[in-house]
């Protein structure tokens, strides 16, 4: 790209930046989400443009919002503070169409799998296997679809499942550097299976129980899936489309992004696994507990995922 072309496309956002870092008062996340396009901008003037006058420019621009960010500096523990309250939540606002994506995708794969499960009764040992289909026949008889949940050691399962998570969260995402179709395989494959599960409960007249059950840490465990996913589509588009950007870098971005994401998700993994492993047993608990926990952890992942990123960027906007 020629560089009076690459002036004209960004002089208008630099004139912003300018503008923000001249005011008494600062927003965290907006300094946050300034600083990092304004080291993009640098990273591509200092390939294409080196030594020149837009590259001192950018650098000094960068310097200020640099200055900003930590003249005030804190302790690590604010930091981490900072981090989920304003920094991922302020980041996340620029992937929700990649989050819609991701949903959608988990949502029209689970559909396939609960039609082939009608239309098929045979289709859930082919994507659960036959000794996991029959075991849960067996505990159904007895009275106790779910009682696989109370049958291992609490924290070994705890572990096995937390670390579980993360891996297929890291692969949904990771699979985004094969254009964004590995990671649409990944979530098609998890919405099968999701499918033919419930259906198969709901074959054999326990679909209420198995919805109860298993929503308690499904919720989380499956929105942070979705939410991997969409990080994993991120990915995808900082191949396909860089935009100003040459490609590699815009894909080492895209990479960068994608692992910050996968950071935020950590804390979403652990409890979905404790929930699993020390609250999912006790399949016989009230409705209206696991209700309750199945609400709060639903209007956690839609605050915090969709409603607190609209909100930070609707807040960096009114600065501007």
């Amino acid at each position: 790209m020629k560089e009076i072309t690459f002036l004209k496309q960004n002089s208008k956002k630099w004139e912003n930046y300018e503008t923000v870092v001249k005011e008494k008062k600062h927003n965290p996340a907006q300094l946050t989400e300034m600083f990092i396009e304004i080291t993009d901008d640098l990273s591509y003037t200092k390939t294409n443009y080196n030594n020149s006058k837009t590259h001192f420019y950018i650098n000094g621009l960068a310097s200020k919002i640099h200055q900003l960010i930590y003249q005030n500096k804190k302790e690590r523990s604010d930091k981490l503070i900072t981090f989920y309250k304003n920094d991922l939540p302020g980041m996340f606002a620029k992937y929700h169409k990649q989050l819609l994506y991701s949903f959608i995708i988990t949502a029209v794969a689970t559909l396939i799998g609960v039609v082939s499960q009608i239309y098929d009764d045979t289709f859930a040992r082919l994507i659960l296997g036959d000794y996991y289909v029959d075991s849960t026949i067996e505990r159904i008889k007895m009275g106790d679809p779910l009682g696989i949940y109370g049958e291992e050691n609490q924290f070994l399962m705890f572990v096995q499942i937390t670390l579980n998570n993360i891996k297929v969260s890291f692969y949904a995402c990771m699979l985004g550097i094969f254009a964004g179709l590995g990671t649409a395989i990944l979530l098609v494959q998890n919405g099968i299976m999701l499918g033919c599960f419930f259906t198969l409960f709901y074959q054999y007249n326990v679909m209420g129980t198995a919805l109860k059950v298993v929503w308690i840490h499904g919720t989380l465990e499956i929105s942070a899936i979705i939410i991997a996913g969409c990080a994993g589509l991120m990915l995808g588009n900082s191949i396909l489309f860089p935009k100003t950007h040459a490609r590699l870098y815009s894909f080492k971005q895209g990479v960068k992004n994608a692992f910050i994401i996968l950071i935020g998700l950590i804390p979403v993994f652990i409890v979905a696994g404790f929930l699993e492993s020390f609250v999912t047993r006790y399949t016989q608990m009230p409705l209206i507990t696991a209700l309750s926990i199945i609400g709060v952890s639903l209007l956690f992942i839609i605050w915090y995922f969709i409603v607190l990123p609209i909100k930070i960027k609707n807040n960096q906007v009114l600065c501007k």
